[in-house]
């Protein structure tokens, strides 16, 4: 049937999308994938074979922003810390063992102002946060204006100046471990490094020493490199670290959001019309 296949759609990285399976499929014209990173394929590829690639950067960025600012609440307020006394069998504590960080006049550092940065950064500001930006391109003035946010073209500035420093990047030759040593040595030793984006971004053993040694107060992750983690790993051991599984776009409404956006970019791809959310390759 390889000459009556015009589309892939992929959930979850499947099916894999290789040179073979490229040639089997001559007259492809779309992949339309689940999600907004695009990571697991290779764009160049996939462009030379004349196909066209779309993600579904729309249904997922209210679902990933909201996992973001959870993370952020979560770490601030020490929810897991908390909800593990409250649930133990003594409930003993010490009040000045639990404080956690009020939110609201803090700085939020966002790496990656594409549409979930910005929702990110909508979100931030109803909790009074002062918002610092770092991204390839700048933001419109107006858009700036919306959110209070200031951009920083250096990324060390932000590093330098944020309370919290949430990334919210596509994983790329040029954001692979992004954040490394020398970029949490630039953090406050009270700032928590939130990460939604691909934990492949993040130099984890670095994060780890920086942890360990109270480079950084804090980190909350959605995601790692590997996922799952081994179950041996230094960072299920730390208790300043929160970690979910990749919740980012895991909602109901997400879920059914995602397929509509990619059966639109697949029927305009089969129709010769323009992609809502075409993928170029870089």
């Amino acid at each position: 049937v390889g000459k009556r296949v015009q589309a892939i759609y992929l959930w979850w990285h499947k099916p894999v999308i290789d040179k073979e399976l490229l040639q089997s499929l001559p007259n492809l014209k779309v992949v339309a994938n689940s999600g907004v990173g695009m990571d697991h394929l290779d764009l160049k590829l996939v462009a030379s074979f004349g196909v066209k690639m779309a993600n579904t950067a729309r249904a997922v960025s209210s679902s990933t922003a909201d996992t973001g600012m959870a993370l952020l609440l979560a770490s601030a307020r020490r929810l897991v810390e908390v909800h593990n006394i409250s649930i133990s069998p003594s409930m003993e504590y010490c009040e000045a063992d639990i404080l956690g960080v009020k939110v609201a006049g803090t700085t939020l550092g966002i790496i990656g102002m594409g549409s979930i940065g910005y929702k990110i950064a909508l979100r931030a500001k109803a909790f009074e946060m002062n918002i610092l930006y770092h991204n390839r391109t700048r933001r419109k003035a107006q858009e700036e204006q919306a959110v209070s946010a200031t951009y920083c073209k250096k990324i060390d500035s932000l590093l330098q100046q944020a309370d919290f420093v949430m990334v919210a990047v596509s994983l790329t030759p040029q954001t692979h471990k992004l954040i490394g040593k020398r970029e949490l040595e630039l953090m406050k030793p009270t700032a928590t490094l939130i990460n939604i984006s691909r934990g492949a971004v993040v130099d984890q053993d670095a994060l780890v020493a920086a942890l360990q040694t109270g480079v950084i107060g804090a980190a909350a992750l959605d995601v790692t490199s590997p996922e799952p983690l081994p179950r041996d790993h230094p960072l299920l051991k730390l208790k300043n670290v929160i970690i979910t599984p990749h919740l980012g776009i895991k909602t109901d409404k997400a879920s059914y959001m995602i397929t509509e956006e990619a059966v639109e970019n697949i029927l305009a791809a089969l129709n010769g019309l323009p992609l809502p959310s075409e993928v170029l390759p870089s």
